[in-house]
């Protein structure tokens, strides 16, 4: 598996932590009321009041770590192991209370069914089986009124299904998500070595193009200029300018096809010759802050990407100002595009697809496959922004 299917792995993996570190917060909350509300005396009520006060703390910070920040692999795991500390901890100093709580025991092998970790899921499982026996004993032997009912041993039996049963189902998650990363590389690697195959192709046809009828384009041109000085006739400067039209548009095919700039001085230059060509149409002011961010491999797309949102601002925003931004983040490269025009409804994209008008949705396709993303902020009269994200880059290679 490569780098951008571990990542896509990673991040999958990463959200069944932060939905636990959601639904952990309204559980604590349940806990701490169900306690009030239990009219039993509690042993040791300081140490319990400390213990569920702590606990609220460190689930509350736990859970802004995890939304503002990458998940690491094992936050998971000890999340849930304090759940399970915290719970048998309740349960062992809050006495008659206890009772109240015994049913979150049936909840912790669900908070980690959905984490892709089956052996994880399984231990756990067992574990909160034995755990909720061993807080009825104590909560037995410490209170001399109550013994240990026979529907105790029913309700970890229950456990111990719901132990396997969640495991099951993690199990069969897994393999899911294994096969579903495995059909994304699939496809990122399928589009990659499409965009190779159009990079060869327009690569060649550039050269072509630049070697055979622009080369000789020229070579008529300069015969008919010594012509033109022996014997001037307007007729021949019609037919020179023609000739000058004629090869001006093919330098600009061959740019097109396959840029000098991009290919010998990196994305940057690339981007920055894109922005100068649309300020010398002089219909848009332009604020452009690029950052050199080398030759990374998705440069093309990049490339492209800059291109089309640039070409969409002249032919439809109608725009006066227009602010491109590129810059690093982390192994990823951002360009943003933003424009003052006219605005459009992102909605009617797929529209647009169905009467024959692909350039954004072509573009989206092409960054989602590759395992890079693009947004589209913009709304009637309101202006445009479009970010694109690149697949993750290796920069120190």
């Amino acid at each position: 598996m490569d780098r951008a299917s571990r990542q896509l792995v990673d991040y999958f993996a990463a959200e069944p932590v932060r939905v636990s570190a959601l639904l952990r917060l309204p559980l604590i909350g349940l806990i701490g009321f169900l306690v009030w509300i239990w009219e039993v005396d509690s042993w040791l009520p300081e140490v319990y009041a400390a213990i569920l006060g702590a606990y609220s703390i460190a689930a509350v910070l736990w859970a802004v770590a995890v939304f503002r920040g990458p998940v690491p692999t094992w936050g998971g795991r000890l999340s849930t192991g304090v759940d399970v500390l915290a719970v048998v901890a309740l349960c062992v100093v809050s006495g008659g209370a206890t009772a109240a709580l015994l049913p979150v025991f049936f909840l912790l092998p669900l908070s980690v069914a959905f984490g892709d970790r089956p052996v994880f899921t399984g231990v756990l499982g067992i574990s909160t089986a034995a755990c909720y026996l061993g807080a009825w004993i104590v909560y037995s032997k410490r209170d001399d009124h109550v013994g240990l009912p026979d529907v105790v041993y029913l309700q970890v039996g229950f456990l111990v299904w719901l132990a396997v049963a969640t495991t099951a189902l993690c199990f069969v998650l897994t393999r899911r998500a294994a096969r579903v990363a495995a059909l994304l590389d699939v496809r990122r690697r399928l589009v990659a070595e499409s965009m190779q195959a159009d990079e060869r192709t327009n690569r060649e046809l550039a050269e072509h193009l630049h070697d055979g009828p622009l080369q000789t384009l020229l070579a008529a041109r300069l015969e008919l200029d010594e012509v033109r000085d022996r014997m001037p006739d307007p007729a021949l400067d019609m037919v020179y300018a023609a000739l000058n039209d004629t090869a001006a548009g093919l330098r600009s095919t061959v740019t097109a096809l396959h840029p000098q700039v991009l290919a010998q001085l990196g994305l940057t230059p690339g981007v920055r010759e894109l922005v100068r060509q649309h300020e010398s149409r002089g219909d848009v002011v332009v604020d452009a802050e690029l950052e050199d961010v080398g030759k990374p491999v998705s440069q093309p797309l990049l490339y492209r990407a800059a291109r089309e949102l640039l070409a969409n601002v002249h032919k439809h925003a109608g725009a006066h100002e227009v602010t491109i931004r590129m810059f690093r983040k982390g192994d990823r490269v951002v360009l943003t595009v933003a424009d003052d025009g006219a605005g459009f409804e992102p909605s009617i994209v797929d529209q647009r697809v169905a009467e024959g008008h692909i350039g954004l949705a072509s573009l989206q396709a092409r960054f989602d496959a590759m395992g890079g993303a693009m947004s589209i902020d913009s709304g009637v009269g309101r202006g445009t922004v479009v970010t694109v994200t690149s697949p993750p880059e290796d920069f120190d290679a």
